[in-house]
């Protein structure tokens, strides 16, 4: 298959991939009503919990959610490297592998399909072409967090640890949600610069990507109108 072709095909899968909403099926199934209709109207695993009540929920929805970002990164990387390689290269950090070649690896198609699986599941979730058509209308459904995680611990663990460490430890000094995942987003192009990794540019649009869709509330957080753990319905704003 010409390599080009690949990639295409890894990033149009990664998104129909990303797009499924499970968090929209969860609450359909246990409760028969629309996420979007509850909390801030995404179709993320802390609106199941808003929707739900329910931290079991929840926790199904994160895992469903990482795995959409997990199973298309783990894919790629197969078909980068061959069904062939062993354990070791597979577990390696992307970052790492990339680093471990000589300079003109930019210039290899395939060498890119790892991170073409990270974006193109974290814009699916953002943008789900399935809720599109269900709601009929194309807007943003989430945030990509939990599914841009996900897609990162198969990418590179390393970002994976820096990013939830982070994340963690901001909501726990703050108490705001929002402040950690915010953090989250702006640690990923700080680790890969920390780390010398020459997906730098990659990284730093990813983190780019997951704070744009903060943008609006992390500005209202800012201006005193997001809660602190916002957790539960009706709590906070939309968005």
């Amino acid at each position: 298959m010409n390599a080009w072709v690949q990639a295409s095909l890894t990033l149009a899968m990664s998104y129909l991939v990303g797009s499924i909403p499970f968090a929209y099926l969860i609450v359909r199934r246990v409760v028969d009503e629309d996420i979007t209709a509850h909390g801030t109207g995404n179709i993320g695993a802390m609106n199941v919990r808003r929707s739900t009540g329910s931290w079991g929920w929840f926790v199904v929805a994160m895992v469903s959610d990482a795995m959409k970002g997990i199973v298309p990164v783990s894919i790629a990387k197969i078909g980068t490297l061959g069904v062939a390689a062993d354990a070791s290269m597979f577990l390696k950090p992307w970052g790492a592998t990339l680093a471990s070649m000589n300079s003109v690896w930019s210039q290899n198609p395939l060498l890119y399909l790892p991170m073409l699986a990270v974006a193109g599941a974290v814009m699916g979730h953002n943008y789900s072409v399935w809720m599109a058509i269900l709601k009929k209308r194309f807007t943003r459904t989430g945030k990509g967090l939990a599914t841009g995680g996900g897609a990162m611990l198969a990418y590179d663990w390393r970002y994976f640890v820096a990013v939830v460490a982070v994340g963690l430890l901001v909501i726990a000094l703050t108490r705001y949600m929002m402040a950690g995942q915010v953090a989250a987003a702006l640690t990923l192009p700080v680790a890969a610069f920390v780390l010398r990794s020459p997906d730098l540019g990659f990284a730093s649009i990813m983190g780019a990507v997951v704070y744009l869709a903060h943008h609006k509330r992390f500005i209202g957080m800012l201006q005193g109108h997001e809660p602190r753990l916002y957790v539960n319905d009706r709590m906070g704003p939309r968005g």
